[in-house]
Parts: C-alpha cells; sequence; structure tokens
C-alpha cells in the first residue's frame, strides 16, 4: 500500500470515527441531562437545587 492510500484511509478512519464518537458522547450527555432536568421538573416536591435554578433564570429573564 502506498503512502496516499494509506494516508486517506487513515484520515478517514480518524476524521470519521473521531468526529462521530466525539458527537456520540455529547449527544448521550445532552439526553442524560435533559432526562435528569425533566424527571426534576415533574417531581412532586421540587429540589433545592432545582428552585435555587429556577430563580436564578428568572432574575436574568427580568429586565434592568
Amino acid at each position: 500500500m502506498d503512502f496516499p492510500a494509506g494516508a486517506l484511509i487513515g484520515f478517514f478512519l480518524g476524521f470519521a470515527f473521531g468526529v462521530g464518537c466525539a458527537v456520540a458522547v455529547m449527544y448521550s450527555i445532552y439526553m442524560g441531562g435533559y432526562r435528569a432536568a425533566v424527571r426534576e421538573m415533574r417531581a412532586a416536591m421540587p429540589t433545592e437545587r432545582l428552585r435555587q435554578e429556577v430563580a436564578k433564570s428568572e432574575r436574568a429573564e427580568t429586565p434592568k
């Protein structure tokens, strides 16, 4: 196998699998956080952290 063919295969494998794996990891982290947020929002008694974050976001949304 000469250099250009090997370089192309290596570039493809490194780029495709590297970026693909990174996107898959970011997606799983995003979905895990989204599910946890939905679970907290649907809880009968909101957690202290949720109440703090909602208050913080409401303060940030109010115009000054």
